[in-house]
């Protein structure tokens, strides 16, 4: 069949560098429609897996579209290869390209690692209270690059995920239980034990307060002008603040 072609076209006066020339083209065209057919059923499928995974949908869209220009300049290196154009000189602008973009974005793809770190990892989700870089609040939004928070007096606080990840992360919510700790001081001159008995009749006057683990009244310590009282009370994460 390529024989055939090759003398009809001949047959026009076509020298064989032309031919082949446009058979190349030929070739090129063919694996960029299959190429590109490959590439949208590789995509449906990833999307699909995705949305059967557990991980963030924010980390969904990073991964198809990381996926996307990966098999992108895969498919564009091909063709320039069937085509005979020489791929090394590509191939070195592409990856000092990279280089120079990883330099200038350094503290971005830092941001980027951190997020997806994150939302693999998942220390914390939307809703959880946490404390981080000295700043607590309950999470609104994680994104690639920052995660959203606002604080108990409805401040909004943006934080960069690379700071999170670089930082000591307490949350808050992870737990079903949390102690709530509270101190007293009262007198020399006062009833100690009619001081317990006073804190022992709040706590079980209040529902919200846990019967187990069991609550700890007792005197801490004896300062300079006052005894000093720890209430110790165990109650449900959502009922802690």
């Amino acid at each position: 069949m390529a024989a055939n072609i090759v003398k009809f076209l001949r047959y026009f006066g076509l020298e064989k560098s032309t031919i082949d020339l446009l058979f190349n083209i030929g070739d090129a065209v063919l694996i960029l429609i299959f190429g590109w057919i490959a590439i949208s059923m590789i995509l449906r499928i990833e999307k699909k897996a995705l949305a059967k995974s557990r991980l963030d949908e924010a980390l969904h869209l990073f991964i198809v579209k990381a996926t996307k220009v990966i098999l992108w300049i895969v498919l564009l290196i091909t063709l320039l290869s069937t085509l005979k154009v020489p791929i090394a000189p590509f191939v070195t602008v592409l990856g000092a390209s990279g280089a120079a973009i990883a330099l200038a974005l350094k503290d971005s793809l830092g941001n980027i690692a951190g997020g997806i770190i994150i939302l693999i990892n998942k220390p914390f989700s939307r809703g959880d209270t946490i404390e981080v870089a000295g700043t607590m609040g309950m999470v609104d939004s994680i994104d690639l690059l920052t995660t959203q928070l606002h604080t108990f007096d409805n401040k909004v606080v943006t934080i960069p995920n690379g700071t999170i990840t670089m930082s000591v992360l307490i949350n808050y919510s992870q737990e079903d239980t949390r102690r709530v700790d509270c101190v007293f001081s009262i007198s020399y001159e006062a009833d100690i034990l009619k001081a317990k008995e006073i804190l022992l009749n709040v706590i079980s006057c209040n529902p919200d307060i846990l019967g187990e683990p069991a609550p700890i009244v007792g005197v801490a310590s004896h300062g300079d002008n006052a005894v000093i009282l720890d209430l110790k009370v165990w109650c449900s994460t959502e009922s802690f603040f």
